[in-house]
């Protein structure tokens, strides 16, 4: 960065940059937990905000988190309505013996990146040799061209665009051309729910350990500032609800708190006290 002419560069989390940004809200002095839901990640930070002499101050008091977010959630989408119809359950003859095509070979589908090393690897040279000892090989075919044809990201932006409409509506319609033309499938918020589950459960208590190591308990919690896209998600913001009641929730700007926080911090005198030492 300093052949662009910038020599004095600092590092900011991006949970205290959205905090920060939040903060210019605040009428009174506040512990708050800053949730960020991302793509790849579940950060949470904790702070202490109070104003002295009209300069905003604030104490860092904990954070923690978990790989666990937006792309985890695709992934159930995708794990339940896309991979049956790309054999994922399936069975081939071998030996006399009719056994279940790998399920390890489907777990490429958990980010769409992996397509694409696994199109190179020895185990995707070894899925063609089997198609033709396929029960079902036209699932197993499909499955094949996704891959040759480097179509894992538009899936992922299909799934991920019908994660978000279900946001707003109780159910709907997820396409996929490449599946074929007439591959439509009714996604309802109540499956998606039940499909996440188990990694609201972990976000919790991921939750947990970082209030416990803190030594804080929910009801020294004076605000929640939920960001990130994944914050829309309606089963999570409900699982904060009940935690910490509606009246402690706050959000808006969750697509760019996160890059305001910056810019103000960058614009202060002390930018040096909110950066990684």
């Amino acid at each position: 960065l300093a052949s662009f002419g910038f020599d004095d560069i600092l590092f900011v989390y991006e949970p205290v940059a959205a905090a920060f940004s939040f903060a210019q809200r605040l009428e009174q002095d506040a512990l708050v937990l800053v949730a960020d839901f991302g793509g790849g990640t579940s950060d949470y930070s904790l702070m202490r905000f109070s104003r002295k002499g009209g300069v905003l101050k604030a104490t860092p008091l904990g954070r923690g988190g978990v790989g666990v977010a937006g792309d985890t959630f695709d992934y159930r989408i995708i794990d339940n309505v896309i991979l049956p119809e790309l054999g994922k359950g399936s069975h081939y003859k071998s030996m006399g013996k009719v056994l279940e095509v790998p399920p390890n070979l489907f777990s490429n589908f958990a980010r769409w990146h992996l397509l694409s090393v696994f199109k190179a690897s020895d185990d995707y040279k070894e899925m063609k040799k089997l198609l033709r000892w396929c029960v079902e090989p036209d699932k197993i075919e499909l499955f094949i061209d996704l891959v040759d044809e480097d179509q894992g990201y538009p899936l992922y932006k299909a799934v991920s665009d019908a994660k978000a409409k279900l946001s707003s509506q109780d159910s709907v319609e997820l396409r996929f051309e490449p599946l074929g033309r007439d591959f439509e499938v009714t996604v309802t918020r109540s499956e998606f729910d039940s499909w996440i589950a188990e990694d609201l459960g972990r976000m919790d208590k991921a939750l947990d350990q970082t209030l416990a190591a803190a030594g804080i308990a929910d009801a020294d919690v004076d605000q929640v500032f939920l960001t990130g896209g994944t914050s829309f998600v309606p089963a999570l913001r409900s699982m904060f609800q009940a935690r910490f009641g509606a009246s402690k929730l706050a959000g808006g700007e969750e697509l760019s708190s996160i890059a305001t926080g910056l810019a103000l911090i960058g614009a202060r005198e002390d930018a040096g006290d909110w950066a990684l030492a």
